[in-house]
C-alpha cells in the first residue's frame, strides 16, 4: 500500500477514488483526530473532507446494490422464462 503525504491526499477530489481508497482515508482522518496530532483547524480540515469521503462512499455503495438488484431481478426473471436472455 502506498500513500501519498496528506498536502496531496487533500487534493484528490473524492469522486477519483475507490471505495476502498476512500475508506482508507476516512480511517487515516479518524485516527489523525482522535490521536489529537492536528490542531484545530487541521481538524476542521480533515472532518469537512471526511464528510466528502462518505457521500461519496456512499454514492458508490448505493450504485453497487442498485447494480446488485438489477442483476438479481434479470437472474429471477430468467429463472421464470429460461428462454429469455441475461446479457441484455
Amino acid at each position: 500500500m502506498t500513500t501519498k503525504p496528506n498536502d496531496q491526499q487533500d487534493h484528490d477530489a473524492p469522486e477519483a477514488l475507490t471505495f476502498e481508497q476512500a475508506q482508507e482515508q476516512l480511517e487515516a482522518i479518524i485516527a489523525r483526530i482522535e490521536s489529537g496530532e492536528a490542531g484545530l483547524e487541521e481538524a476542521m480540515a480533515s472532518y469537512e473532507r471526511g464528510v466528502r469521503l462518505l457521500k461519496h462512499s456512499r454514492a458508490l455503495l448505493d450504485k453497487a446494490e442498485q447494480t446488485f438488484t438489477d442483476l438479481s431481478s434479470q437472474v429471477q426473471a430468467a429463472a421464470k422464462d429460461p428462454a429469455r436472455d441475461l446479457d441484455r
